[in-house]
């Protein structure tokens, strides 16, 4: 599936529809370049989980927990990690809540083997004053039968 933003509220909605489907335990890998959008999804995603506080960019800390007024977020930014091992002292409980992984084809090899893809493509903005607000294209994949459960009522809501 592929979906079209024009603005930061567009990608947050987007975020919002996949957090308002997902359950505990799925995985969300988000792939593409600095400022694609991947936090800004996220934080719809969060909004969706009832999540309170700021979800911002856990890129310094690594991974950061959430919790809300519906499932949890485990909010993982695997750009620093240098090898499988970091990734496994991170101790993270992927049956929990909803984990959104960031940069996550740097860890592929460590992840569940049913997770959903989300990759982001930006467009660049023709000026700074449009730098947020600049296309984004998110291409979805499933890559086992529960993520291909949330990608078909995604695009039964589409």
């Amino acid at each position: 599936m592929i979906l079209r933003s024009h603005s930061t509220e567009r990608t947050r909605e987007i975020g919002a529809q996949v957090g308002a489907r997902a359950r505990a335990g799925d995985v969300v890998v988000l792939q593409g370049d600095l400022g694609a959008g991947k936090t800004t999804f996220t934080q719809g995603l969060g909004s969706a989980l009832g999540v309170l506080e700021p979800v911002t960019s856990p890129t310094f800390v690594v991974a950061r927990e959430h919790s809300g007024t519906g499932l949890g977020l485990v909010h993982v930014d695997a750009y620093r990690l240098a090898s499988i091992v970091e990734w496994d002292d991170l101790d993270i409980d992927l049956d929990q809540g909803v984990n959104v992984i960031e940069w996550g084809d740097r860890i592929v090899e460590a992840l569940p083997a049913d997770h959903l893809v989300i990759r982001f493509l930006a467009e660049e903005a023709k000026d700074a004053e449009d730098a947020d607000d600049c296309e984004r294209i998110l291409e979805f994949t499933a890559t086992g039968p529960r993520s291909a459960d949330l990608l078909a009522a995604l695009e039964a809501a589409a």
